[in-house]
């Protein structure tokens, strides 16, 4: 090919490039803005960081002399910027991206120590720079809960007679936060003295690397230099979109300058298509990604947050992110538009309703306010309708913190309006409780008597009757109220140690009772174990008398812990089969095992078990008639049946049957009356 083709070739390729890839103003560059910011909407991506950083330092660097000093919000509110003015903002810093990933939590419903709590928490585990909104909303809680507690202590120190001028309220809590606070300012100084030095040094990068895109069309020869040349090229871009931010004032004519030599560049490259084409597809295939998660975006319920992640993809869009084909720019660049818009729209319907939210949480705080007032207004006249309402107020007042923000002019009052009347209510509580310090000194002697009572009977030996009386003591202590707090401590260790010493007392003595029943367990273990081995060798009158020597010494033996007494069963058993060796009869060898169980009762204390087992025996006796009772008038369908019918002889076995048991059972029972 002749060096005339070869240059007319080049010409007409840098030429295609240069109207399908570089158009600084065109279509997929411009963003819905106002026509006085279209040319640069492109360029004001890192201007946001400046301006607040700038504000912030000044800040930072006064000194206050209060201690309760707020570094002011410097953040406005956006509703009513353009759109690319919204998208530049807090980009300039990713760090700040965590604030929309920290937990708000419901400041005004923790108490002092859980907010000094939270606040440590906010400062070791987040970016200082991202906490600010939590640590000022964190401090008016915290500030306001010190002030009520302070009105309080006031007031109380007044109606005691104190002069106002000497008073004074201190509280440990405080210290602790402002020391918090103060560790807070220095580190979100001291961070912002540090960025104005980044700033700097990403402006003398940002101005060398211009440098060297000034630099590459020197480098350009012919068509083998153009590879390498390209690489460079794009060196240079990755390296100026990692170059991070710089200082505002500097940004306009610093990025003009670098989109100058870019064009320059693109001028005097002669790109074969192949490159192009490769370029143009790879910046399509990333930007239709980009519009995928904008239009995801557009679903996000949370507006705030779909808007700081739509501010990224802008970034990326078009500092990181290369020109397309001219045939999809107009295309691509309109769906992203949309969706942008439609975030923007939302977020912008978001503050115009913001206000109506805070209006409604002002009715709602005003309405709580009504109803603190109305139960000031109705004081109770005893004890327990102060507590109600003190329970009431409490629910009240944390509804009013957990209600949120109200519009900023009406803050102040409202809050006046809540100390007020909340401070109303504790006046009139502590009128009513200073005249109750009479009935206090009364339930004080009342209680005084109560523990002379339990000292007196401390020791008594009829124990049924003291566990009853302290119960009672119990009981009516309960009952008293309120007594002087100077002496509530006192006098209720001296009750507690009377009631302990009886109760004690009683303890140890069933713990000596068990212990002589683990020993009756041993004897029994033994006993019967040796009744298993029996060998009935002699006349039946003689081993029956062996037999009811063995039982009178089970007897004799004693109760064993009431966790063993299935032991009982266990020699029964035993004892039932030495009875059918003997050929007793059922009845006998019954009553004779009844003898076992009715000296166990005898044992017991107090008439329960008695009464029980009396209970029991006799139910088993009227069921027993009712079943004889019922087996007779069955036979009556068995008039015309012969006798030797099975199945009327099985109902006169049955009848016999039940006839023998109710005899056991009225043998039994008479057995037992001789114990009353």
């Amino acid at each position: 090919m002749s060096e005339e083709n070869k240059a007319s070739k080049t010409e007409k390729q840098t030429e295609e490039i240069k109207d399908k890839a570089l158009k600084p103003e065109s279509s997929e560059n411009a963003v819905h803005t106002n026509d006085d910011q279209q040319d640069h909407a492109a360029e004001n991506q890192d201007d946001a960081l400046t301006t607040e950083s700038i504000a912030v330092i000044q800040a930072a660097k006064s000194t206050e002399e209060d201690e309760d000093f707020v570094v002011e919000d410097e953040d406005e509110d956006e509703e009513n910027e353009d759109l690319e003015t919204a998208l530049s903002k807090d980009v300039e810093d990713e760090s700040i991206s965590e604030r929309d990933t920290i937990p708000h939590k419901d400041y005004d419903s923790l108490s002092k120590e859980e907010l000094i709590k939270e606040f440590k928490n906010l400062l070791n585990k987040y970016y200082v720079q991202a906490i600010k909104e939590h640590v000022n909303d964190l401090r008016a809680s915290f500030i306001a809960k010190f002030e009520e507690e302070q009105d309080e202590a006031k007031d109380k120190f007044l109606e005691e007679g104190g002069n106002i001028i000497d008073f004074r309220y201190y509280n440990p809590l405080k210290k602790d936060f402002n020391s918090l606070y103060y560790e807070y300012r220095d580190k979100r100084n001291h961070y912002y003295q540090n960025l104005k030095k980044d700033l700097n040094a990403n402006l003398e990068t940002r101005t060398a690397l211009i440098e060297e895109l000034k630099d590459l069309k020197n480098e350009l020869g012919g068509e083998d230099s153009i590879n390498t040349t390209f690489d460079k090229f794009k060196d240079i871009q990755d390296r100026w979109r990692n170059a991070g931010n710089i200082p505002r004032d500097r940004y306009n004519l610093v990025w003009n300058n670098y989109h100058h030599h870019v064009e320059n560049f693109y001028d005097f490259l002669h790109l074969n298509r192949e490159f192009r084409d490769k370029d143009f597809k790879d910046n399509l295939d990333k930007k239709l990604k980009l519009i995928e998660q904008a239009e995801e975006l557009t679903k996000e319920a949370d507006v705030n947050r779909a808007f700081k992640e739509l501010q990224m993809l802008h970034k990326i869009w078009k500092e990181e992110i290369g020109p397309v084909s001219k045939e999809y720019r107009e295309e691509i660049w309109e769906k992203f538009s949309n969706a942008t818009k439609k975030i923007h729209d939302a977020r912008q319907e978001y503050f115009r309703n913001i206000d109506k939210v805070f209006e409604e949480n002002l009715e709602k705080k005003e309405e709580v306010i009504s109803k603190i007032e109305a139960i000031a207004a109705k004081p109770p006249t005893s004890h327990g309708g102060w507590q109600k309402q003190m329970k009431e107020v409490n629910l009240l007042r944390e509804s009013f913190f957990e209600i949120g923000k109200v519009p900023k002019k009406d803050n102040e009052p409202t809050w006046r309006s809540f100390k007020k009347a909340t401070r109303e209510f504790n006046h009139k509580k502590n009128g009513f409780y200073k005249d109750q310090k009479k009935e206090q000194y009364d339930n004080l002697q009342k209680k005084i008597d109560l523990i002379q009572l339990a000292e007196d009977n401390k020791d008594n030996e009829d124990v049924q009757t003291t566990i009853d009386l302290m119960k009672r003591i119990q009981a009516d202590w309960k009952k008293i109220g309120h007594v002087p707090r100077k002496d509530s401590d006192k006098i209720w260790k001296r009750f507690k140690k009377a009631c302990n010493h009886f109760f004690d007392r009683l303890h140890a003595e069933k713990n000596e009772i068990l212990e002589e029943e683990k020993v009756n367990l041993e004897k029994k273990t033994t006993l019967l174990e040796k009744t298993k081995a029996i060998k009935l060798e002699g006349t039946p009158e003689e081993n029956l008398k062996e037999i009811k020597a063995i039982i009178k010494e089970w007897k004799d033996t004693g109760r064993v812990p009431h966790s063993k007494k299935s032991i009982d069963q266990d020699f029964n058993k035993v004892l039932d089969g030495l009875f059918k060796t003997l050929d007793l009869s059922r009845k006998d060898a019954e009553l004779i095992k009844y003898d076992n169980r009715v000296a166990s009762l005898a044992d017991q204390d107090g008439d329960h078990a008695l009464n029980k087992e009396r209970f029991f025996i006799t139910k088993k006796i009227e069921e027993s008639k009712a079943e004889i009772n019922q087996l007779e008038n069955n036979l009556g369908f068995f008039q015309h049946v012969a006798d030797d019918n099975p199945l009327v002889k099985e109902v006169h076995k049955n009848i016999a049957e039940h006839k023998k048991t109710l005899e056991i059972w009225k043998a039994k029972l008479k057995k037992l009356k001789t114990l009353y």
